[in-house]
């Protein structure tokens, strides 16, 4: 069966390489079979790698190294895409499923650009099947067979890191057919409104997962790693932040190219940055040249051929824009303030912030190079990072009902005094009745200014309420995702500002406080799962007529010989109390367990934002029902 999969994925490399030359030379029937052929050739290849995991055959390497007779099913088919091989077969697939994708609904009425994006497509999908069977082979056999395997990463066994991959890879991959669409437009310097629909459809099609992905990723980082918080800057974190800014400014420039013909350079570059940042992202993830808890590989040859790989396509890409960008066409004229400005500073802002991460991520490693040690966290982010986005998201309620071309400068004036109205009556109250700091206080006026512009916008479309909910979705994804920016900013602000941590050394019986919780540790024992044992704490927390029980546990694989915290935690309406299970002491004769305990405020919300930005960009890539004339 493998040596069938194997062999599928030569013939997916092979119609790959014919997609891509039959694409660029035009023929757009051809590049698109070549495309189905591919896709359903790698899903058959993908498909077996799934079966041999799930039978626990250890004759092939990859199950041996990571997978194991007593993991539970989930995890066993989740260790097909749980490590560097298996995951870069994931990866040709998404690239495959997008080329198939497009060559069924692709439909610009172009059938020579079209031709030409699956040609691209197939180009990049012929690099990344290269990788995978030349330098990466995941269909590598043992002789003899072990008789029983390593298995899968203990840390990577979680229901959220089983899904969370491939929604990344959803959102990475999917920015590589947004590459394509750039690159044939510009090879026929042709980005216009049409191209801008189009464009609009796929780059939403790859944000939302991606968006979904990093949410997944942080809350298996919340609750799995026993840290209490929910983002750590961490280098694997910052990879998957880059291109989600990208997209984002990708999404907003796409809007002004298919709206008023404008931006089309920008737009072009944003296409080509995206895809760019997710390579990069593959690249700081596998090459081994940073240490993360996320990272799949640490392998400088292979992370080598992907740093290679990203050459290539950004070589190839930029000069083609170079090229090609001094003669696409402008569209309408505009002042700079007018919503084309505006947008064209959010641009502008997105693309430093992803350029600001990016040097956060990597000065680690240029300073090692001239032999100096310096690690980059979370006070640089919060100088640099934090304050660009916060001023981009104060003018974002004024701008939105800017008109194109040319604003209305009385419609500012107003919107700026009320900003800065909200903005004092919150600092005010939070300084001198909440007794928050300064910068908590703005944060907090931030968030609700972001509702309140958010709501209003949409109001002011619909006219009246009554019309609010007969908006076409476009609006409505719009307005839920510049909601869920204002409820994420809201939840980050008071859960990083009023976070509550305490350690407690208890004996069995023994009780402490922390923010006003009684939390008494009743006993500790030692309990088994299919592939782990334990030590399980059980905890009663009590907060006046409020009782919870709570049982973190600290297990430990003998498989993989490695420890995990499983952590306890307890949802309040208003907060998170998060309980973590240290170590055993043994003081004076006792025993005493070390309990690292937290109280998170509103971190459900720092969630339910992320969720609603996905959502609106769910809404804003559903069709519109065109009502018969």
């Amino acid at each position: 069966m493998i040596e069938l999969g194997h062999l599928a994925a030569f013939l997916a490399l092979a119609a790959s390489l014919a997609q891509g030359v039959l694409g660029l030379m035009g023929a757009r029937a051809l590049a698109g079979r070549a495309a189905l052929v591919a896709l359903g050739v790698m899903t058959l290849s993908f498909l077996t790698l799934v079966v041999a995991f799930a039978r626990s055959d250890f004759s092939l390497a990859l199950v041996a190294n990571n997978s194991h007779t007593l993991k539970p099913m989930l995890y066993k088919v989740a260790g097909a895409w749980g490590n560097h091989e298996g995951s870069m077969a994931l990866w040709c697939l998404v690239t495959l499923g997008f080329g198939g994708a497009g060559a069924l609904w692709m439909r610009t009425g172009r059938d020579v650009f079209e031709a030409r994006t699956l040609g691209v497509q197939g180009w990049l999908a012929t690099g990344a099947l290269s990788y995978l069977l030349f330098a990466s082979s995941p269909y590598l056999r043992l002789d003899p067979a072990p008789l029983q395997g390593a298995g899968l990463n203990p840390i990577l066994q979680d229901p959220a890191l089983a899904f969370h991959p491939p929604m990344l890879y959803l959102g990475y991959v999917g920015f590589s057919f947004v590459f394509a669409l750039a690159a044939a437009g510009l090879m026929e310097a042709r980005i216009d409104r049409v191209w801008a629909k189009e464009a609009r459809r796929w780059a939403l099609a790859a944000f939302v997962p991606l968006t979904i992905g990093i949410a997944l990723g942080s809350y298996w980082a919340y609750y799995e790693l026993g840290w209490g918080g929910w983002w750590f800057w961490d280098p694997v974190e910052n990879a998957s932040l880059m291109p989600w800014l990208i997209g984002a400014a990708l999404l907003h420039s796409v809007a002004v190219t298919e709206k008023r013909g404008n931006f089309a350079a920008w737009t072009a570059l944003l296409a080509v940055l995206a895809f760019l940042f997710s390579v990069m992202g593959a690249f700081l993830v596998r090459s081994g040249v940073l240490t993360s808890v996320h990272a799949f590989a640490v392998d400088p040859k292979r992370g080598m051929v992907l740093l290679t790989g990203l050459v290539v396509y950004g070589t190839f890409a930029l000069g083609l824009f170079a090229l090609r960008a001094p003669k696409l066409e402008g569209g309408k004229p505009w002042q700079m303030l007018s919503r084309e400005g505006a947008l064209a500073v959010n641009n502008v802002v997105l693309v430093v912030a992803a350029l600001t991460v990016l040097l956060g991520t990597l000065f680690p490693l240029m300073a090692e190079a001239a032999g100096r040690t310096i690690s980059v966290g979370e006070p640089y982010f919060r100088l640099t990072f934090v304050p660009m986005l916060a001023a981009l998201l104060a003018i974002l309620p004024v701008v939105q009902v800017w008109s194109w071309a040319k604003a209305d400068l009385s419609m500012l004036w107003k919107w700026a005094a009320g900003g800065v109205a909200l903005v004092a009556v919150f600092m005010a109250l939070g300084v001198g009745l909440w007794d928050i700091p300064l910068g908590a206080a703005f944060g907090l006026a931030l968030g609700v200014w972001l509702l309140f512009g958010s709501v209003w916008e949409l109001r002011r479309r619909a006219v009246t309420w009554g019309r609010v909910f007969r908006m076409p979705l476009r609006v409505w994804g719009m307005t839920l995702a510049h909601i869920g920016l204002g409820v994420f900013v809201i939840g980050a602000v008071v859960e990083t500002t009023q976070r509550y941590e305490a350690t407690l050394a208890l004996p069995a019986g023994g009780s402490g406080t922390v923010a006003g919780w009684n939390i008494t540790l009743e006993d500790v024992r030692a309990i088994e799962g299919p592939n782990w044992y334990a030590d399980k704490a059980d905890i009663t927390a009590r907060r006046g007529s409020a009782k919870a029980e709570m049982a973190p546990t600290k297990r430990y694989y003998p498989a993989a010989r490695m420890p995990t915290t499983e952590t306890a935690i307890h949802k309040t309406g208003t907060g998170d109390l998060y309980v973590a299970l240290g170590d055993r002491r043994d003081v004076d004769g006792e025993t005493r367990w070390v309990f690292r305990v937290y109280f998170n405020p509103l971190i459900d919300l720092v969630y339910l934002g992320v969720l609603l930005m996905g959502l609106g960009a769910f809404f804003s890539l559903l069709p519109v029902r065109r009502k018969p004339a």
